[in-house]
Protein backbone atom coordinates (compact mmCIF):
# COMPACT_ATOMS: atom_id res chain seq x y z
CA UNK A 1 0.00 0.00 0.00
CA UNK A 2 1.22 3.54 -0.73
CA UNK A 3 -0.08 5.77 1.57
CA UNK A 4 0.62 9.65 1.38
CA UNK A 5 0.77 12.00 4.47
CA UNK A 6 0.23 16.04 4.36
CA UNK A 7 3.21 16.77 6.70
CA UNK A 8 3.63 20.23 6.04
CA UNK A 9 3.13 20.82 9.76
CA UNK A 10 6.72 19.48 10.50
CA UNK A 11 8.37 22.32 8.05
CA UNK A 12 6.26 25.38 9.41
CA UNK A 13 7.87 25.53 12.60
CA UNK A 14 4.90 25.07 14.68
CA UNK A 15 4.22 24.51 18.29
CA UNK A 16 0.41 22.81 19.55
CA UNK A 17 -1.58 19.86 19.31
CA UNK A 18 -1.82 19.17 15.99
CA UNK A 19 1.47 19.72 15.53
CA UNK A 20 2.25 17.25 18.17
CA UNK A 21 -0.06 14.70 16.82
CA UNK A 22 1.54 14.98 13.28
CA UNK A 23 5.12 14.75 14.98
CA UNK A 24 3.75 11.92 16.51
CA UNK A 25 2.06 9.85 14.49
CA UNK A 26 4.24 9.75 11.16
CA UNK A 27 6.89 7.84 13.08
CA UNK A 28 4.64 5.44 15.12
CA UNK A 29 3.06 4.43 11.46
CA UNK A 30 6.64 3.76 9.82
CA UNK A 31 7.40 1.90 12.70
CA UNK A 32 4.20 -0.33 12.52
CA UNK A 33 3.87 -1.10 9.30
CA UNK A 34 7.60 -1.43 7.47
CA UNK A 35 5.63 -3.28 4.88
CA UNK A 36 4.00 0.57 3.74
CA UNK A 37 5.65 2.69 1.62
CA UNK A 38 5.17 6.44 2.75
CA UNK A 39 5.36 9.58 1.18
CA UNK A 40 5.49 12.68 3.29
CA UNK A 41 4.53 15.72 2.08
CA UNK A 42 6.36 18.27 2.62
CA UNK A 43 7.56 22.25 2.30
CA UNK A 44 10.46 24.91 2.34
CA UNK A 45 9.00 27.08 4.41
CA UNK A 46 11.51 25.69 7.58
CA UNK A 47 13.91 22.81 8.11
CA UNK A 48 11.63 19.77 8.30
CA UNK A 49 11.95 18.05 11.75
CA UNK A 50 11.83 14.14 11.27
CA UNK A 51 14.98 12.91 11.12
CA UNK A 52 16.63 9.15 9.78
CA UNK A 53 13.39 8.02 7.70
CA UNK A 54 13.49 4.41 7.45
CA UNK A 55 14.08 2.89 3.66
CA UNK A 56 10.05 3.22 3.45
CA UNK A 57 9.54 6.94 3.56
CA UNK A 58 10.57 9.63 1.21
CA UNK A 59 9.93 13.33 1.71
CA UNK A 60 7.99 15.61 -0.99
CA UNK A 61 9.46 19.34 -0.94
CA UNK A 62 6.66 21.44 -1.98
CA UNK A 63 7.79 24.94 -2.72
CA UNK A 64 7.14 27.83 -0.28
CA UNK A 65 7.49 31.74 -0.96
CA UNK A 66 4.77 33.08 0.87
CA UNK A 67 1.58 32.51 2.14
CA UNK A 68 -0.09 32.61 -0.92
CA UNK A 69 2.40 29.61 -1.72
CA UNK A 70 0.35 27.34 1.06
CA UNK A 71 -2.96 28.21 -1.03
CA UNK A 72 -1.47 27.10 -3.72
CA UNK A 73 -0.34 23.95 -2.02
CA UNK A 74 -3.36 23.43 -0.73
CA UNK A 75 -5.56 23.33 -3.62
CA UNK A 76 -3.18 22.61 -6.35
CA UNK A 77 -0.02 21.68 -5.63
CA UNK A 78 -0.28 19.01 -3.45
CA UNK A 79 -2.76 17.10 -5.04
CA UNK A 80 -0.35 16.93 -8.14
CA UNK A 81 2.00 15.90 -6.44
CA UNK A 82 0.41 12.94 -4.73
CA UNK A 83 -0.92 12.03 -8.35
CA UNK A 84 2.43 11.32 -9.24
CA UNK A 85 3.32 8.96 -7.19
CA UNK A 86 0.23 7.12 -7.55
CA UNK A 87 -0.88 6.49 -3.93
CA UNK A 88 -3.57 4.23 -2.69
CA UNK A 89 -4.43 6.39 0.21
CA UNK A 90 -3.83 9.95 0.91
CA UNK A 91 -3.97 11.27 5.04
CA UNK A 92 -4.33 14.64 5.61
CA UNK A 93 -4.16 14.93 9.65
CA UNK A 94 -4.76 18.95 10.16
CA UNK A 95 -8.72 18.65 9.06
CA UNK A 96 -8.49 19.67 5.34
CA UNK A 97 -6.60 18.41 2.26
CA UNK A 98 -7.84 17.53 -1.03
CA UNK A 99 -6.62 14.02 -2.75
CA UNK A 100 -6.66 13.09 -6.76
CA UNK A 101 -10.04 11.33 -7.67
CA UNK A 102 -8.80 8.00 -7.37
CA UNK A 103 -7.31 8.43 -4.26
CA UNK A 104 -8.93 6.80 -0.98
CA UNK A 105 -8.93 9.68 1.61
CA UNK A 106 -9.25 9.75 5.36
CA UNK A 107 -8.82 13.43 7.01
CA UNK A 108 -8.41 13.43 10.98
CA UNK A 109 -10.88 16.57 11.93
CA UNK A 110 -9.65 17.46 15.67
CA UNK A 111 -13.07 19.04 16.02
CA UNK A 112 -16.28 20.44 14.52
CA UNK A 113 -15.28 24.12 14.63
CA UNK A 114 -13.88 24.96 11.21
CA UNK A 115 -17.53 23.02 9.83
CA UNK A 116 -19.63 25.39 12.26
CA UNK A 117 -21.69 27.86 10.36
CA UNK A 118 -19.17 30.33 9.95
CA UNK A 119 -21.06 33.08 11.55
CA UNK A 120 -20.83 31.01 14.66
CA UNK A 121 -16.41 30.29 14.18
CA UNK A 122 -16.18 34.04 13.71
CA UNK A 123 -18.65 35.02 16.85
CA UNK A 124 -15.91 36.07 19.95
CA UNK A 125 -13.31 36.40 17.68
CA UNK A 126 -11.91 39.56 16.76
CA UNK A 127 -13.25 41.14 13.82
CA UNK A 128 -10.19 42.04 12.07
CA UNK A 129 -9.99 41.69 8.16
CA UNK A 130 -7.36 38.76 8.72
CA UNK A 131 -8.75 37.07 11.41
CA UNK A 132 -12.28 36.44 9.64
CA UNK A 133 -9.98 36.24 6.04
CA UNK A 134 -8.50 33.22 8.06
CA UNK A 135 -11.36 31.99 9.68
CA UNK A 136 -13.64 31.96 5.93
CA UNK A 137 -10.39 30.17 4.34
CA UNK A 138 -10.75 27.16 6.92
CA UNK A 139 -14.34 27.22 6.55
CA UNK A 140 -14.41 26.96 3.08
CA UNK A 141 -11.37 24.02 2.64
CA UNK A 142 -12.98 21.74 5.84
CA UNK A 143 -16.08 21.70 4.45
CA UNK A 144 -15.47 21.29 1.12
CA UNK A 145 -12.85 18.25 1.87
CA UNK A 146 -15.56 16.71 4.04
CA UNK A 147 -17.43 16.27 1.48
CA UNK A 148 -14.73 14.63 -0.82
CA UNK A 149 -13.11 12.34 2.35
CA UNK A 150 -13.98 8.42 2.47
CA UNK A 151 -13.21 8.46 6.46
CA UNK A 152 -13.01 11.38 8.96
CA UNK A 153 -11.20 10.75 12.33
CA UNK A 154 -11.29 12.96 15.53
CA UNK A 155 -9.51 12.28 18.49
CA UNK A 156 -12.57 11.51 21.53
CA UNK A 157 -16.13 10.12 21.17
CA UNK A 158 -16.89 13.64 22.17
CA UNK A 159 -15.30 15.26 18.97
CA UNK A 160 -17.06 12.45 16.78
CA UNK A 161 -20.07 13.07 18.71
CA UNK A 162 -20.13 16.87 17.96
CA UNK A 163 -18.79 16.32 14.30
CA UNK A 164 -21.68 14.24 13.74
CA UNK A 165 -24.33 16.62 14.76
CA UNK A 166 -23.40 19.92 12.20
CA UNK A 167 -22.11 17.04 9.35
CA UNK A 168 -24.49 14.86 7.54
CA UNK A 169 -22.15 12.06 6.93
CA UNK A 170 -22.42 8.35 7.29
CA UNK A 171 -21.73 7.81 11.37
CA UNK A 172 -19.86 4.28 10.39
CA UNK A 173 -17.00 6.19 8.67
CA UNK A 174 -16.69 8.79 11.27
CA UNK A 175 -14.06 7.29 13.79
CA UNK A 176 -12.84 8.03 17.42
CA UNK A 177 -8.96 7.35 17.67
CA UNK A 178 -7.33 8.73 21.02
CA UNK A 179 -3.63 10.22 20.83
CA UNK A 180 -1.00 8.43 22.39
CA UNK A 181 1.24 9.55 25.26
CA UNK A 182 3.76 12.23 23.52
CA UNK A 183 7.51 10.20 23.82
CA UNK A 184 8.77 13.62 25.47
CA UNK A 185 5.90 12.99 28.04
CA UNK A 186 7.97 9.80 28.93
CA UNK A 187 8.11 11.78 32.93
CA UNK A 188 11.85 10.69 33.81
CA UNK A 189 14.22 13.26 34.46
CA UNK A 190 17.65 13.63 36.69
CA UNK A 191 16.88 15.38 39.99
CA UNK A 192 19.86 18.07 38.85
CA UNK A 193 17.76 18.63 35.97
CA UNK A 194 14.57 19.59 38.69
CA UNK A 195 16.71 21.38 40.59
CA UNK A 196 18.69 23.78 37.97
CA UNK A 197 14.41 24.36 36.63
CA UNK A 198 13.31 25.03 40.16
CA UNK A 199 15.94 27.41 40.93
CA UNK A 200 15.82 29.04 37.35
CA UNK A 201 12.32 30.07 37.52
CA UNK A 202 12.78 30.83 41.55
CA UNK A 203 10.04 28.40 42.75
CA UNK A 204 10.63 28.79 45.86
CA UNK A 205 6.94 27.63 47.18
CA UNK A 206 4.49 24.18 45.81
CA UNK A 207 2.94 24.42 43.13
CA UNK A 208 -0.01 24.13 41.16
CA UNK A 209 0.56 24.39 37.05
CA UNK A 210 -2.08 24.96 34.66
CA UNK A 211 -2.51 26.49 31.30
CA UNK A 212 -3.00 30.07 30.85
CA UNK A 213 -4.42 29.65 27.91
CA UNK A 214 -7.64 26.96 29.40
CA UNK A 215 -10.14 29.23 30.79
CA UNK A 216 -7.85 30.88 33.68
CA UNK A 217 -10.37 33.01 35.27
CA UNK A 218 -11.87 29.76 37.03
CA UNK A 219 -8.46 28.73 38.56
CA UNK A 220 -8.02 32.53 39.75
CA UNK A 221 -11.77 32.27 41.43
CA UNK A 222 -11.55 29.15 43.15
CA UNK A 223 -8.01 29.25 43.98
CA UNK A 224 -9.32 33.06 46.29
CA UNK A 225 -11.54 30.86 47.82
CA UNK A 226 -9.01 28.64 49.51
CA UNK A 227 -7.89 28.74 53.21
CA UNK A 228 -5.18 31.54 53.79
CA UNK A 229 -2.62 29.37 54.86
CA UNK A 230 -2.99 26.95 51.81
CA UNK A 231 -3.08 30.46 49.34
CA UNK A 232 0.33 32.03 51.44
CA UNK A 233 2.39 28.12 51.31
CA UNK A 234 1.46 27.59 47.48
CA UNK A 235 1.24 29.24 44.46
CA UNK A 236 -0.31 29.28 40.74
CA UNK A 237 2.44 28.83 37.88
CA UNK A 238 0.71 29.50 34.37
CA UNK A 239 2.86 28.80 31.17
CA UNK A 240 1.79 29.96 28.32
CA UNK A 241 2.57 30.08 24.79
CA UNK A 242 1.35 33.53 23.99
CA UNK A 243 3.14 36.66 25.85
CA UNK A 244 0.17 38.71 26.30
CA UNK A 245 -2.23 36.08 28.28
CA UNK A 246 -5.51 36.78 29.57
CA UNK A 247 -6.55 39.29 31.90
CA UNK A 248 -7.39 37.00 35.12
CA UNK A 249 -3.64 35.81 34.74
CA UNK A 250 -2.08 39.14 34.63
CA UNK A 251 -4.28 39.70 37.73
CA UNK A 252 -3.08 37.03 39.29
CA UNK A 253 0.45 37.16 39.01
CA UNK A 254 -0.25 41.51 40.15
CA UNK A 255 -1.63 39.65 43.21
CA UNK A 256 1.52 38.01 44.47
CA UNK A 257 0.09 34.45 44.09
CA UNK A 258 0.75 32.94 40.27
CA UNK A 259 4.15 33.21 37.81
CA UNK A 260 3.37 33.43 34.22
CA UNK A 261 6.08 31.37 32.23
CA UNK A 262 6.01 32.81 28.60
CA UNK A 263 6.62 29.48 26.17
CA UNK A 264 8.83 27.20 28.06
CA UNK A 265 10.50 24.75 26.69
CA UNK A 266 9.55 21.36 26.57
CA UNK A 267 11.87 19.90 28.97
CA UNK A 268 11.17 23.07 31.25
CA UNK A 269 7.63 21.85 30.88
CA UNK A 270 8.52 18.50 31.64
CA UNK A 271 10.12 19.66 34.72
CA UNK A 272 7.52 21.92 35.81
CA UNK A 273 4.86 19.14 35.49
CA UNK A 274 6.86 16.59 37.32
CA UNK A 275 7.49 19.40 40.25
CA UNK A 276 3.93 20.67 40.19
CA UNK A 277 1.57 19.44 43.10
CA UNK A 278 -1.46 18.98 40.28
CA UNK A 279 -2.62 20.32 37.61
CA UNK A 280 -5.51 22.18 37.15
CA UNK A 281 -7.40 22.51 34.20
CA UNK A 282 -10.68 23.98 34.20
CA UNK A 283 -10.74 24.31 30.48
CA UNK A 284 -14.44 24.86 28.83
CA UNK A 285 -13.62 22.44 25.86
CA UNK A 286 -11.39 19.64 24.88
CA UNK A 287 -11.09 17.83 21.60
CA UNK A 288 -9.19 15.61 23.59
CA UNK A 289 -6.39 17.78 26.18
CA UNK A 290 -2.71 16.90 25.56
CA UNK A 291 -1.94 18.60 28.93
CA UNK A 292 -4.02 16.02 31.09
CA UNK A 293 -2.41 13.01 29.53
CA UNK A 294 0.80 14.25 30.08
CA UNK A 295 -0.11 15.25 33.42
CA UNK A 296 -0.95 11.62 34.49
CA UNK A 297 2.22 10.36 33.06
CA UNK A 298 4.63 12.61 35.18
CA UNK A 299 2.41 11.50 38.31
CA UNK A 300 0.58 14.87 38.84
CA UNK A 301 -2.63 14.78 40.11
CA UNK A 302 -5.33 16.03 37.80
CA UNK A 303 -8.11 18.43 38.84
CA UNK A 304 -10.13 19.42 35.90
CA UNK A 305 -13.57 20.11 34.26
CA UNK A 306 -15.80 17.39 33.58
CA UNK A 307 -15.99 19.26 29.52
CA UNK A 308 -15.26 18.25 26.48
CA UNK A 309 -13.14 14.81 26.28
CA UNK A 310 -11.60 15.14 29.74
CA UNK A 311 -13.45 12.39 31.43
CA UNK A 312 -12.51 10.28 28.41
CA UNK A 313 -8.76 10.94 28.99
CA UNK A 314 -8.64 11.15 32.63
CA UNK A 315 -11.12 7.87 33.28
CA UNK A 316 -11.00 7.71 37.30
CA UNK A 317 -7.39 8.83 37.49
CA UNK A 318 -8.45 12.74 38.48
CA UNK A 319 -10.90 15.23 40.46
CA UNK A 320 -13.15 16.52 37.73
CA UNK A 321 -16.65 18.70 38.54
CA UNK A 322 -18.23 21.46 36.89
CA UNK A 323 -15.82 24.02 35.57
CA UNK A 324 -18.76 26.71 36.73
CA UNK A 325 -18.67 25.49 40.30
CA UNK A 326 -16.28 27.48 41.75
CA UNK A 327 -16.10 25.86 45.25
CA UNK A 328 -16.32 22.68 44.48
CA UNK A 329 -13.02 23.27 42.15
CA UNK A 330 -11.88 24.75 45.59
CA UNK A 331 -12.64 21.81 47.33
CA UNK A 332 -10.59 19.51 44.84
CA UNK A 333 -7.58 21.40 44.94
CA UNK A 334 -7.69 21.50 48.67
CA UNK A 335 -7.50 17.80 48.48
CA UNK A 336 -4.91 17.22 46.59
CA UNK A 337 -2.97 19.78 48.52
CA UNK A 338 -3.49 18.40 51.47
CA UNK A 339 -4.43 15.05 51.75
CA UNK A 340 -0.88 13.19 50.62
CA UNK A 341 -2.76 9.22 50.85
CA UNK A 342 -5.22 10.98 48.49
CA UNK A 343 -2.37 12.92 46.53
CA UNK A 344 -0.32 9.47 45.77
CA UNK A 345 -3.57 7.33 45.29
CA UNK A 346 -4.20 10.16 42.13
CA UNK A 347 -0.32 9.91 41.40
CA UNK A 348 -0.63 5.92 40.81
CA UNK A 349 -3.77 6.09 38.95
CA UNK A 350 -2.80 8.75 36.98
CA UNK A 351 0.31 6.46 35.75
CA UNK A 352 -1.85 3.54 35.06
CA UNK A 353 -4.44 5.34 33.33
CA UNK A 354 -1.44 7.34 30.85
CA UNK A 355 0.19 3.83 30.39
CA UNK A 356 -3.12 3.10 28.24
CA UNK A 357 -2.38 6.03 25.47
CA UNK A 358 -0.11 4.84 22.92
CA UNK A 359 0.85 5.69 19.71
CA UNK A 360 1.77 2.52 18.31
CA UNK A 361 -2.30 1.57 19.42
CA UNK A 362 -3.58 5.09 17.70
CA UNK A 363 -1.23 4.19 14.54
CA UNK A 364 -2.47 0.58 14.22
CA UNK A 365 -6.09 2.47 14.57
CA UNK A 366 -5.52 4.34 11.50
CA UNK A 367 -3.52 1.75 9.10
CA UNK A 368 -6.72 -0.16 9.63
CA UNK A 369 -8.66 2.79 8.64
CA UNK A 370 -6.11 2.96 5.51
CA UNK A 371 -6.81 -0.26 4.47
CA UNK A 372 -10.92 0.47 4.73
CA UNK A 373 -10.51 3.77 2.48
CA UNK A 374 -8.05 1.94 0.46
CA UNK A 375 -10.76 -0.47 -0.24
CA UNK A 376 -13.77 2.21 -0.65
CA UNK A 377 -11.96 3.20 -3.88
CA UNK A 378 -10.76 -0.30 -4.89
CA UNK A 379 -14.64 -1.79 -5.21
CA UNK A 380 -15.77 1.41 -6.23
CA UNK A 381 -17.76 1.15 -9.62
CA UNK A 382 -15.62 2.57 -12.80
Amino acid sequence: MRVGIDARYLSHGLLGGVHTFVAELIPALMKAAPEVTFFLYADTKDKFELDDLPANATVRYLPYQNQLSSTYNDLIRLRQSMQADRLDVAHFPANYGFAPDNVGTVITLHDQINVLPLREIVRGHPKTIGTIGMMSYLHFCTTRAMRQTDFIVTVSEYSRKNILRVLNFDPQRVRACPHGLPNNAQMSLEQHTLDEVKARFNLDKPFVIADALKNPSALVEAWKTLPADLIDQHQIVFFSRHASPPQPVQDAVDAGYARLLIRPSNEELRALYILAKALAFPSWIEGFGFPVLEAMASGTPVVASDRGSIPEVVGEAGLLCDVEDVNAFARNLTTVLTQPTEHERLRQLGYQRAAQFTWDNTARQYLAIYEQARQLRVNQPA
